[in-house]
């Protein structure tokens, strides 16, 4: 996106031309204190010439000095075979085989002291990843990104980590975003309901010092993002789909806003697409709308504001509104660019997540309270002391 616009409080890093990105990487590597890299993977993604191009291009960023692959959804086969796949990377790499009979016996010890790191998700995963890199190195810099990326390139890594380990840039927290768009417009979560979902909630009580500066975040959702180790250790999310959401929220507790940033990290960006799955609330694109509305609900102070149920349907009725507003933005933008769009599928979408917000709104109204799920490193850390040195115990055994 070749523009130097800034909006708002943190500072927008732009991708202003075809700059050489190696000699950013140069400086990187010239740095003593090199970046671990967090990696949330499914055992569906070993397969993929995603993650074989991911591997590929990571075999020389000199830069990183340790991977954690927070492996779910694996056997022993599979384990094995994330072990051929990462073990060949010329620097120290972590597995953690989280439906593992060892990780899950620590997820037991964890439940049984009082803490619940949730179901199997990405939540989750990157929970176990950042108490392990706390426990077993010194980084001051923990990138986490996806292993599903079609078009990875290393300079997306290089992009994202500089303003973290350079310590000339002082910011504690990079979060990276990039165009979404193929033969057409994709990014529909955030287009279709992101976007106007943080208009529609401007009225509710307490938004503005809580999920209101979301607003100034082109793609707060992303997966990619890099984080000091201050951060790392007492940022809080939830271990569902809402986990990018929630975390975005909690860093302005943990951050002045000047020690935040924002990276345009490729000139496009391709991954995974989600099925809308509008006949299954559990999966897809519907369980997504869901998971982020109800941590953005949640996200809201609690303390002598009341949320009541009127406000909640206004938003719902503003939600609709401002969405089906936006769908002749999104056709122009398609038009000038020769993209496809299909307005009466969108149309279609913005209606579907229109009942998956109804659905987060009953399910706020009867729990109002974030889930004992969203909890920090620190807070794990506390409640079992040792609990990150137990995962390092149990990776670095032979049969975990």
């Amino acid at each position: 996106m070749a523009d130097f616009y800034q909006n708002g409080p943190i500072a927008t890093l732009h991708r202003l031309g075809d700059p050489d990105y190696s000699v950013l990487e140069e400086e990187l590597n010239a740095l003593e204190a090199p970046l671990t890299l967090v990696l949330p993977c499914h055992a569906r993604d070993l397969t993929s010439s995603a993650l074989a191009g991911i591997i590929a291009e990571l075999h020389l960023a000199r830069f990183i000095g340790h991977i954690v692959v927070g492996l779910d959804g694996a056997n022993a086969s599979t384990y094995e075979l994330a072990r051929t796949l990462f073990l060949r990377l010329p620097f120290p790499v972590s597995i953690l085989w989280n439906d593992g009979p060892r990780i899950s016996a620590l997820i037991h010890d964890l439940k049984a002291s009082g803490l619940d790191l949730g179901a199997m998700g990405k939540g989750r995963n990157m929970r176990l990843c950042l108490s392990h890199t706390l426990a077993s190195t010194t980084a001051n810099a923990i990138a986490i990104h996806d292993c599903d990326i079609v078009n990875y390139r290393r300079q997306l890594l290089v992009r994202l980590a500089f303003p973290v380990m350079h310590p000339d840039m002082r910011f504690e927290v990079s979060k990276g975003y990039s165009a979404r768009f193929s033969n057409r417009l994709d990014g529909r979560v955030m287009r279709l309901l992101l976007t106007p979902l943080l208009q529609a909630m401007e009225f509710l009580p307490g938004f503005e010092e809580s999920t209101g500066p979301l607003r100034f975040f082109r793609y707060p959702i992303s997966g990619e993002v890099c984080l000091s180790r201050r951060v790392a250790s007492a940022v809080r999310f939830p271990s569902d789909w809402g986990v990018e959401t929630g975390m975005m929220v909690d860093l302005f507790r943990l951050c002045d806003s000047s020690r935040i940033c924002q990276v345009d990290i490729a000139e496009s960006y391709d991954h995974k697409h989600q099925l809308l799955s509008e006949s299954d609330p559990d999966a897809g694109l519907n369980k997504m709308a869901c998971d982020v509305t109800l941590c953005l609900l949640r996200s809201l102070p609690k303390s002598g504001l009341e949320i009541t149920p009127t406000a909640l349907e206004d938003m719902q009725q503003r939600y609709s509104e401002i969405a089906s507003n936006f769908l002749q933005f999104y056709s122009a933008d398609a038009r000038m660019n020769l993209l496809q769009h299909n307005q009466s599928e969108e149309k279609h979408t913005i209606s579907l997540f229109g009942k998956s917000i109804r659905r987060a709104i009953d399910l706020f109204l009867g729990s109002p309270v974030a889930q004992e799920s969203s909890i920090s490193c620190s807070e794990i850390e506390s409640t079992l002391p040792g609990f990150g040195n137990e995962l390092v115990e149990t990776v670095s055994c032979a049969n975990p």
